[in-house]
């Protein structure tokens, strides 16, 4: 295990020699931006509601405004952060390896305002506003009034995965077809307890490639994966972006 230290020479060289990296992020990279995860942002004012009752259809079928008072409230501490080294370094080392997908839990796109580009969202976009009777893409108004679909009239819903709701089918397809072609994985910032992106490793392991953790503390599923680093995610990537140059 190493925190905030050197990379293996072995994972750099395997990195150098990669051809297709598969990455999966979770809360932990966004954390460091100042972005509160799902738990925190429970606190304060929010902390008497049920998390059920806010990331559930039938939460927000039965108090929509509440439901958008809190997403609209996220969105705007989201949108006064800012990517962070983290963010940027997996920006950069897209352009250094043949081919990398990034797969991410966050909602807040911020991997895309880094400069990422093969991002797969797993659990949506909080910008984004879909039809909750079709799925289908709303343009946001603006208006601080419930959002409604111009086509058929139906409220309008955040554009993120609720509790009891299956990952878009693209989206997990897409992950798992390239984590099953990639020979290095990553997995950053996120706790490997939430499937089905906890399972992406596995996957990856079937196909022989080479394997990493990075996170804050080992996760509980640390002994699987060929190298653990212990550290912030926005500490140890531009470390190993730079130890890919040398």
């Amino acid at each position: 295990m190493t925190r905030d230290a050197a990379i293996p020479d072995a994972l750099i060289e395997a990195l150098r020699d990669a051809q297709h990296v598969c990455v999966l992020t979770g809360a932990g990279v966004s954390a460091e931006s100042g972005v509160p995860t799902f738990r925190d942002a429970q606190q304060g004012l929010w902390a008497e509601y049920d998390p059920h009752k806010l990331a559930t259809p039938e939460g927000f079928l039965s108090d929509p405004s509440l439901t958008w008072e809190w997403y609209r409230w996220r969105r705007q501490l989201v949108s006064e952060v800012e990517p962070n080294p983290g963010h940027v370094a997996l920006a950069k080392f897209e352009r250094l390896v043949p081919k990398l997908t990034l797969v991410t839990q966050n909602v807040d796109g911020l991997h895309q305002r880094a400069g990422s580009t093969s991002v797969i969202e797993f659990h949506g976009n909080i910008f984004v506003d879909r039809c909750f009777a079709e799925g289908s893409i709303v343009e946001d108004s603006g208006s601080k009034e419930l959002p409604t679909c111009p086509r058929c009239g139906s409220l309008a819903r955040p554009g993120v995965v609720w509790f009891g709701e299956a990952i878009p089918g693209d989206a997990m397809d897409s992950a798992f077809a390239e984590t099953a072609a990639c020979d290095i994985f990553l997995s950053i910032g996120t706790s490997s307890q939430v499937y089905p992106a906890a399972g992406l490793v596995e996957i990856a392991r079937s196909a022989g490639a080479v394997t990493a953790e990075i996170n804050v503390e080992p996760t509980e599923d640390a002994s699987i994966f060929d190298y653990v680093l212990a550290g912030r995610s926005g500490v140890i990537l531009p470390k190993l972006l730079d130890s890919l140059s040398v």
